[in-house]
């Protein structure tokens, strides 16, 4: 069979335009799919890139010669450091990023790479099954043969948008939403789920009172990427405001209206970034709630209301607001809202972000239950390399994971989604990572780099420019990173020990094939737990809930008589 295109990658978020760069790096001739143009890498929630966690994965995908640092760099209006007083494995760079600028040069980059094919369409259906995946089906009825599907349809699957009493089939921003794809994931047997997000209204930034507010200037000349020369734009400040008792008074005696609290919205929402509503309801004791205005973009007065998602009715939205110190004057011109999607239960993954059945079939960012644009990044890239990689095999996938908790917080990330899953959408926090204090934003390259050089990810000039940085490393012409080095040597030294201990259950693999019903010791409830997610290695056996110590050295003394 000719195949029409290597990878075809379903959706242009942020996990898509990875996946499509990483695949086309690898030499890989790659189709990518946007029900809409103006959707390539944009910024449907906050205008902003890092944070807590976050940078993190930022700073490994640029070592991984990724594209979202770089752009960030290019479009950032405003850099700040989070955690400044804290040490250096939780600090984070956070950048306020001009979402119109970002999307245009996401798309003319996206568009100058010689392997992407970018077209605007919609997937309705993938063809194949287990074991192989085959092609796609356009709604249009066009057929495109492939080996690798990427699918990274991000918040679009049979998504909703809910005000109030409303609910409207929409993609964010108005974007149309995929409504054909969740069918035909059901039929290849993917598990679904359904969960929830919002997003704040959006204020007209010439009728806030700024002399009411408290500036947040930038306070960095820092970038994401190793490759940026220069200081990034610090051009404008974000403010910070409060709520207070009047706000909280007319969103309780409201709150019957929120599709929240009607029983309209029936997915799950992320805890740690709650709705207002929700925080007046579970914080009932707090007199007060931070609400941030952020500016969207140089080309438009829109200003993000950080901390204020809801999905009340527009005109309750607007009497809340309205008692909020500098905005009592303040214009909406975007109301928020509340939206609902479909993904999927990202057990079924491999560490390589491949269904556990259907060889050739990816998922990255959103659709796997993530929240974020650097999480969908971070996955976008994993699953467009192994989709170049894999393509020219379908033999027994990499036992051992290229990322893992050692490594990255990539590895953390994907390695909680395969192994725990998620039951809401899951943001990356530096508490996730049980060796924070190795995996610095300041060593990604150090960490990274050399794989992906490996792998082919990392050009000439990158790794020319992270070679003449490693020698003046050695020579010790760079005191910045060697401090830290030396500050924490003995921290280090036990988090090495630790590392390597971990690292030898990560080369103790688990064949893909073994009966654990027959392996006499084991548990019922693991043999079931491990049967449905079928573990790599020692190392992921040992993070799934419900399996015991006893368990994994019953799985020991299988694997050394196995051998």
């Amino acid at each position: 069979m000719k195949y029409d295109f290597d990878v075809v990658v379903i959706g242009a978020g942020h996990a898509g335009c990875e996946a499509a760069y990483a695949a086309a790096r690898l030499g890989k001739r790659v189709l990518l799919t946007t029900i809409d143009l103006n959707s390539v890498g944009y910024m449907a929630c906050n205008p902003s890139i890092g944070g807590v966690g976050k940078s993190h994965l930022v700073y490994e995908i640029d070592a991984l010669g990724g594209i979202m640092p770089t752009i960030a760099d290019k479009a950032c209006i405003q850099m700040r450091t989070l955690n400044r007083g804290n040490g250096p494995a939780v600090q984070a760079l956070r950048a306020q990023v001009d979402k119109h600028e970002y999307h245009a040069l996401m798309l003319e980059f996206l568009r100058g790479v010689k392997n992407i094919t970018i077209r605007e369409c919609e997937v309705a259906e993938i063809l194949g099954g287990t074991p192989q995946v085959k092609g796609v089906i356009l709604t249009t009825g066009e057929q495109i043969s492939t080996k690798s599907v990427v699918v990274a349809t991000g918040v679009y699957l049979n998504s909703c948008v809910l005000v109030g009493h409303t609910s409207t089939p929409s993609g964010p921003v108005g974007f149309a939403p995929a409504t054909h794809l969740t069918a035909s994931l059901q039929k290849l047997g993917v598990r679904m789920q359904r969960f929830k997000t919002g997003t704040p209204p959006r204020i007209a930034s010439s009728s806030i009172d700024y002399t009411k507010t408290i500036p947040q200037p930038p306070d960095t000349d820092s970038h994401f990427s190793f490759l940026t020369d220069a200081p990034c734009r610090n051009l404008v400040s974000c403010h910070l405001t409060y709520t207070n008792e009047t706000t909280h008074k007319i969103i309780r005696d409201n709150i019957g209206k929120s599709a929240m609290y009607s029983g309209l919205i029936k997915g799950v929402g992320a805890r740690y970034c709650p709705s207002i509503e929700d925080k007046i309801v579970r914080f009932a004791s707090a007199e007060r709630h931070q609400a941030f205005l952020e500016p969207e973009s140089l080309s438009t007065e829109e200003v993000y209301l950080q901390g204020m998602s809801t999905s009340l009715p527009p005109d309750v939205q607007a009497q809340f607001v309205h008692t909020i110190a500098g905005l009592e004057n303040a214009k909406i011109l975007r109301d928020a809202y509340a939206i609902e999607y479909d993904c999927i239960d990202s057990t079924q993954l491999r560490p390589t972000l491949e269904h556990k059945d259907i060889a050739g079939l990816f998922f990255a960012g959103q659709v796997n239950g993530t929240s974020g644009y650097e999480e969908a990044a971070a996955q976008g890239l994993v699953a467009g390399t192994y989709s170049g990689i894999c393509f020219e095999s379908t033999q027994t996938p990499l036992a051992v994971p290229l990322f893992s908790r050692t490594n990255s917080y990539i590895g953390v990330l994907i390695d909680d989604l395969v192994n725990l899953g998620t039951k809401e959408p899951y943001r990356m926090f530096t508490s996730r990572a049980e060796h924070r204090l190795y995996l610095r934003q300041d060593n990604a390259d150090r960490r990274l780099t050399p794989m992906g050089r490996e792998l082919g990810l990392v050009d000439n000039a990158r790794w020319k420019s992270f070679c003449d940085k490693m020698k003046k490393f050695d020579s010790g012409g760079l005191p910045e990173l060697t401090e830290i080095e030396n500050k924490y040597s003995g921290y280090l030294k036990r988090e090495q020990s630790r590392i390597a201990e971990t690292q030898k259950h990560e080369a103790l693999v688990l064949p893909d094939g073994i009966d654990y019903h027959a392996i006499k010791g084991l548990r019922k409830e693991s043999q079931i737990k491990l049967t449905a997610q079928r573990p790599p290695n020692i190392a992921s056996a040992m993070k799934i809930s419900g399996v015991t110590p006893a368990d994994i050295n019953v799985l020991l003394v299988y694997l050394k008589k196995f051998r």
